[in-house]
C-alpha cells in the first residue's frame, strides 16, 4: 500500500485524534531507566511503547506492565520508549519510535546481556515493535528500516502487541476475533512470523485501526479484555 492508498488511511487516522486523545486519558506510568549496572540486572526488563496521543510513558498498556511486575517470581524492571506517539504526522512518529526501541534494546542488551527483554505496545506502539523486530518492508507510512539484528532479536522473549495497524489476520500468533488486514498491514517481506512463538496480537472485529472497522470503542478495550490471558502468556514465556 503506496502514495495515495497511504495518505488517505494516514488521513482517516488523524480524522480520529481527538477521540483517541480523549479515550486514552490514563495516570502515566513511571518506569525506570536502564541505568543499573549488570550486577544489579534484573532477570526481565519489560519496554512498554504507547498508543498514539498518550502521554510520555507507557499509556494505557502499563496497566499490563504493571500486573506483569506484580505476579512475577522474578526481578522486573520496566521502562517506556520516548518518541512523538503523534496521528499526524504519522509517518514520522514511528520512524522515531522504531529509532528509540532499537537503541532501547541494544542499549539494555549490552548492560544487562542474561535479562529476558519484554516488549510491549498499543495502537502506533505496537506498529513501531513490529517495525523493529521485523524491519519495515516496502511502505510508504515511514521511513524504510532493518529488522532488528538476530543476536538482539534472540534477547526478546515475549512479545504483546494490542490493535496494532499493521495486523495480518490468519497468523499463527493472533489472539483476538478479526479476520480482516489492518490499515497498514504488514507484507511478506516484513512478516513477523519469525517471532510467532513470542507474540500475541490482540485485534478483535471492527476495530477501525487494526481491522479497518468503525469501532473506536473496541480499539480502546484490549486492556480491559485480554490483560489477563496476555499476562499469562508473558508469565509463562519468562518462566513464571
Amino acid at each position: 500500500m503506496r502514495g495515495s492508498g497511504n495518505k488517505a488511511k494516514i488521513a482517516t487516522i488523524g480524522a480520529g485524534a481527538a477521540l483517541v486523545a480523549a479515550g486514552l486519558v490514563v495516570a502515566p506510568q513511571a518506569f525506570g531507566g536502564t541505568t543499573t549496572a549488570a550486577a544489579n540486572c534484573a532477570a526481565v526488563h519489560i519496554i512498554a511503547t504507547r498508543a498514539s496521543t498518550e502521554r510520555p510513558g507507557a499509556g494505557i498498556i502499563g496497566s499490563l506492565v504493571s500486573s506483569v511486575q506484580r505476579a512475577s517470581r522474578q526481578t522486573v524492571s520496566t521502562e517506556a520508549t520516548d518518541y512523538p506517539a503523534v496521528l499526524n504526522p504519522y509517518g514520522p512518529s514511528v520512524s522515531a519510535g522504531v529509532r528509540a526501541l532499537t537503541g532501547q534494546i541494544t542499549a539494555k542488551a549490552a548492560a544487562c546481556p542474561d535479562t529476558k527483554l519484554v516488549l510491549m505496545g498499543y495502537s502506533q506502539g505496537a506498529h513501531v515493535i513490529g517495525d523493529v523486530l521485523a524491519g519495515s518492508g516496502r511502505q510508504a507510512v515511514s521511513t524504510p528500516n532493518q529488522a532488528l539484528d538476530a543476536r538482539l532479536a534472540a534477547k526478546v522473549t515475549a512479545v504483546i502487541l494490542m490493535g496494532d495497524p499493521r495486523y495480518v489476520a490468519g497468523k499463527s500468533f493472533n489472539a483476538g476475533t478479526s479476520r480482516t488486514n489492518g490499515l497498514f498491514a504488514r507484507g511478506d517481506d516484513a512478516a513477523l512470523d519469525g517471532f510467532a512463538a513470542k507474540i500475541q496480537s490482540y485485534c478483535d472485529t471492527g476495530d477501525n485501526f487494526c481491522a479497518r472497522g468503525a469501532s473506536l470503542a473496541t480499539h480502546l478495550g484490549y486492556t480491559r479484555k485480554y490483560n489477563t490471558v496476555a499476562q499469562r502468556f508473558v508469565l509463562q514465556r519468562i518462566g513464571g
